[in-house]
C-alpha cells in the first residue's frame, strides 16, 4: 500500500523502485472518492493526473534528473488559476469560467514536476472563517463531519488532514491558511507579503492577500516555499529579494550545523487575557510557554493595547479593497449575467451581481463601498490606514528586541456547522489573532501542537520579522520535534 511521510522520503522510495508515481496518484484518487462527503474538492483532474503520472514514471525509468517536486501530488484552492481549467472562487458569479493562464505559483509547481490533482472548495472569494460560504456547499472537518474545518481555505486544509493529497496551496488574507490549519491539526504557513507572486490569484484584498501552504511537515512546507517564492515580472508587488534554500537550512539543524538558535520570544499579554479565549487553550498555551523557558528561551509578556483595533482595522481596509476588486464582476466583462430581460444597464448590473454573489460577499462589498464613500472615507478608511501604519512601526520595533511573537492561532477550537451563522461579528472575531500578520505583512505559521479535551486539535501561531522565514521554519521545526 502506498504511504506518504515527506516529499524527501517519497522521492527516495521512487528512486529505489519501492513505489511509483502512478501508485501515488491512484492512492490519492481513491482517497478523494472515499471521502467525498467532506466536499473538499470541487473538481478532480483524474485523467490528466493519471497521464501525468505515467509520463513522470517514464522519466525516472529513463534516468532523467528529477525536479524538486517530481510526482508530488498537489491540490490548489479554487482561487488559483490553472491554464485550461475551471476556477470559480467558489462563487456562482464565476461558475464555469475557465482560466486562460496559470498563476505563477502554480506554474512553478508544474515546472518542478508536481501533479495538480484538483481544485479545492473554499469560502466564496476567500471571504469567511468556516468554509460555510461556498456556493457549492460547506466543507466538513474530517475528524467530525458536524464541525467546520475553518476558512476560507477549508477544502485545502481538509485535503491534508484527510490525506487526499500531499500538499495544498491556499490563500491567506487575514488567517485563511492558519485558521483552518489550526482547526484541522495540520501545518499552515503564510509567508511574508511579497514573498510569493500573487499573479493568477483571484483578488480579495490586494494589499493583504498571500498564497500559503498546507503540509504535514515543516520540511515539506519549506521545500514548497523554496519552489514557489521569488520575483515575478507579472506582479509588481512581489519582492526581488533572493530566495533562501529553505530545505537546506532545515537540514542544517539535523546535521548540527545550524546557526545559534534565537532565544527571545514574546507574547502579547492581551491575547491570553482576552475574554473570548477558550480557557483550556489559554492554559495549555501558558504551560507551553513555560516549557520554552525551561528549554533556555527567554519568554516575555509584553503589553499590546491595540489588540481590540485589529479586527475593525482589518475589515475596514479589506472590505474597501474587495469593493474595488470585485467591481469587475459585473455580468458584462466578467461573471454571471442574469437571464432576465432587462433594458437598463444599471439594473442589469444589480440583477447579475445579486444572483451571482452570496450573502457574505454582498455584505463585504456593501461595507467596503460604505467606508469608501465621500462622507465616511476619512472617518473610517483613512483612520484605519493610520492604525495600520502604527502597527507596522510597532512591529518593526518589536523585532529589534525579539526573535518571535507567539500566540494562540484561534480563540476556540473548531465549532459545529451553523453555530455562528446568525452573527457576522462572532465570525469576524475568530480572526482576532491572525489578522495582525496580514496587517503588517510578516510571515506566520500555525503548528499543530495541542489537543483539546473536546477531542479537537489546536495550534500555536508563531510570527517572525518580515522575510525571516528561515528562522521561523527552523524554530517551528524544533517546536514540532519537542511537542
Amino acid at each position: 500500500m502506498f504511504r506518504f511521510n515527506t516529499i524527501k522520503d517519497y522521492h527516495a522510495s521512487l528512486l529505489a523502485g519501492e513505489t511509483s508515481i502512478t501508485q501515488a496518484v491512484n492512492f490519492f484518487l481513491d482517497q478523494i472518492i472515499e471521502h467525498q462527503q467532506l466536499n473538499s474538492f470541487l473538481e478532480v483532474f483524474t485523467d490528466e493526473a493519471k497521464l501525468r503520472a505515467v509520463e513522470l514514471d517514464a522519466q525516472i525509468a529513463a534516468g532523467k534528473p528529477l525536479g524538486k517536486l517530481h510526482g508530488v501530488v498537489v491540490g490548489i484552492k479554487d482561487v488559483l488559476c490553472y491554464n485550461g481549467h475551471k476556477v470559480s472562487a467558489a462563487s456562482k458569479i464565476l461558475e464555469n469560467y475557465t482560466a486562460i493562464f496559470s498563476a505563477t505559483a502554480v506554474q512553478k509547481l508544474l515546472d518542478e514536476g508536481a501533479i495538480i490533482i484538483g481544485r479545492q472548495n473554499c469560502d466564496e472569494f476567500a471571504m469567511g472563517s468556516s468554509n460555510e460560504n461556498s456556493a457549492y456547499g460547506s466543507v466538513k472537518n474530517a475528524l467530525d463531519n458536524s464541525y467546520v474545518p475553518g476558512g476560507s481555505s477549508g477544502g485545502s486544509a481538509v485535503a491534508i488532514q484527510a490525506n487526499l493529497c500531499m500538499i495544498s496551496l491556499g490563500s491567506d488574507t487575514g488567517g485563511s491558511v492558519r485558521q483552518p490549519a489550526d482547526f484541522c491539526g495540520v501545518i499552515g504557513l503564510k509567508p511574508s507579503y511579497g514573498r510569493i507572486s500573487r499573479y493568477g490569484l483571484i483578488a480579495y484584498a490586494s494589499s493583504f492577500d498571500q498564497i500559503g501552504i498546507f503540509s504535514h511537515t515543516i520540511d515539506d512546507a519549506a521545500l514548497i516555499l523554496e519552489v514557489i517564492a521569488g520575483a515575478d515580472n507579472f506582479d509588481s508587488t512581489v519582492s526581488s529579494k533572493n530566495v533562501p534554500n529553505y530545505s537546506a537550512e532545515l537540514s542544517n539543524i539535523n546535521n548540527g550545523n545550524e546557526k545559534p538558535v534565537p532565544k527571545k520570544v514574546a507574547y502579547f499579554k492581551e491575547t491570553l487575557s482576552h475574554p473570548g479565549l477558550d480557557p483550556e487553550i489559554k492554559n495549555q498555551t501558558l504551560a507551553y510557554l513555560a516549557s520554552l523557558t525551561e528549554k533556555g528561551y527567554t519568554v516575555e509578556a509584553i503589553d499590546f493595547n491595540l489588540l481590540s483595533y485589529l479586527v475593525p482595522t482589518y475589515y475596514v481596509l479589506t472590505t474597501a479593497e474587495a469593493s474595488s476588486n470585485l467591481s469587475r464582476f459585473d455580468g458584462i466583462k466578467f461573471g454571471h449575467r442574469t437571464k432576465d430581460a432587462i433594458d437598463d444597464l444599471t439594473d442589469l448590473y444589480k440583477k447579475s451581481r445579486t444572483e451571482g454573489f452570496g450573502a457574505e460577499v454582498q455584505r463585504r462589498i456593501l461595507l467596503g463601498t460604505f467606508v469608501l464613500s465621500a462622507g465616511y472615507f476619512d472617518a473610517y478608511f483613512t483612520k484605519a490606514q493610520q492604525v495600520r501604519r502604527k502597527l507596522v512601526d510597532l512591529t518593526n520595533d518589536l523585532f529589534t528586541k525579539y526573535d518571535f511573537i507567539v500566540s494562540p492561532t484561534v480563540p476556540t477550537t473548531a465549532f459545529k456547522i451553523g453555530t455562528h451563522n446568525h452573527s457576522a461579528t462572532e465570525m469576524f472575531l475568530a480572526d482576532i489573532y491572525t489578522v495582525y500578520a496580514n496587517l503588517v505583512g510578516i510571515p506566520a505559521i500555525s503548528i499543530p501542537i495541542f489537543k483539546h479535551s473536546n477531542g479537537m486539535p489546536f495550534g500555536l501561531q508563531v510570527m517572525s520579522a518580515s522575510f525571516n522565514e528561515v528562522a521561523l521554519l527552523q524554530f517551528s521545526k524544533k517546536m514540532m520535534e519537542t511537542k
